[in-house]
């Protein structure tokens, strides 16, 4: 009970103390073929500018494109249009996902993948902050490949195929029957070596984050989908309706970009209340950590104070 009061005042901190993002400079957005997509809710305003400001400060490139949850009011939309450049504003309702799942981000995913036609499009979370700059996510644009956050709790820290993935993975190289019965996650990853995929005859995986993730301009949503189909037809449709089976279908399609990269997990950071290094340049603040001590506060203090100046 004394956590989650603790959590809410927390949160009212940041938020008071934060609301000085909309005394920093409006970010002049640009046309040159990367959009920065985020999916938020009137909830989550003050956060996700910290960090769309802080990314953009630190990248330089790029035009925002916004998933409305459906909560954002006319005030929040003024706040984005008069901060971010105008941004284009889509509506969580008007996704056709098709075979795959509803809900769980799948219509953000979805979303990117499509937008991934003509753009190099990054999808970022609210509840993160870019500290420094970001040569790795830079040099990938320019590659044109794919990048994710790496994951938790996960020995293989690079981009290999699924054999592998799950000889590594696995206590005695292979999973059980039971490893279908725990988290989604691990349920999906217990049966990469299974799935069969129509013109991809060497599959790839990465235990990756969707927090921060970007996609090679060229692609469609036509790899997720089938990926969606694939592993929901071994795992049955209630089990692969469950959260989390869409950051597996990201981490899977960036997996499978032949350039896809993962980036360096001592800079680029999830966040679970543990000590930091000397130098981070992007922290995912995940779940109820943002609020272990006054880190994410402090990083986002720091981050606005740098676009004052």
């Amino acid at each position: 009970m004394w956590s989650g009061i603790e959590w809410r005042l927390k949160r009212a901190l940041y938020n008071q103390r934060c609301k000085a993002i909309f005394d920093t400079p409006p970010i002049e957005a640009r046309q040159d073929g990367v959009v920065l997509f985020s999916m938020i809710g009137t909830q989550v305003l003050i956060p996700y500018l910290v960090a769309a400001k802080s990314l953009h400060h630190h990248l330089r490139r790029g035009r925002f494109v916004i998933m409305d949850d459906g909560t954002l009011t006319d005030r929040d939309k003024a706040a984005l249009d008069h901060h971010l450049g105008r941004p284009r504003i889509l509506s969580l309702r008007d996704v056709d996902v098709g075979p795959c799942p509803h809900g769980g981000t799948w219509e953000r995913l979805l979303t990117i993948l499509d937008m991934a036609a003509d753009d190099y499009v990054i999808q970022l979370d609210s509840d993160t902050v870019t500290t420094g700059p970001v040569p790795e996510v830079v040099e990938a644009i320019a590659a044109n490949a794919s990048f994710t956050l790496l994951g938790a709790e996960t020995p293989v820290e690079a981009i290999t195929d699924v054999a592998d993935f799950t000889r590594r993975s696995f206590p005695d190289g292979a999973p059980t029957q039971e490893c279908r019965t725990g988290h989604i996650q691990g349920a999906t990853e217990s049966i990469l070596t299974e799935l069969v995929i129509t013109g991809w005859p060497d599959l790839r995986y990465v235990r990756g984050c969707s927090g921060f993730a970007g996609f090679a301009r060229g692609q469609n949503r036509q790899l997720a989908t089938a990926f969606s189909q694939a592993a929901g037809a071994i795992l049955g449709p209630k089990r692969w309706s469950e959260w989390g089976t869409e950051q597996v279908t990201s981490s899977f399609v960036v997996a499978n970009d032949p350039n896809g990269r993962v980036l360096p997990a001592g800079r680029y950071i999830n966040y679970w209340g543990e000590a930091l290094p000397a130098d981070p340049r992007f922290l995912h603040f995940i779940g109820t950590y943002r609020w272990h001590r006054f880190e994410y506060l402090n990083r986002s203090m720091q981050a606005i104070r740098l676009l004052g100046r």
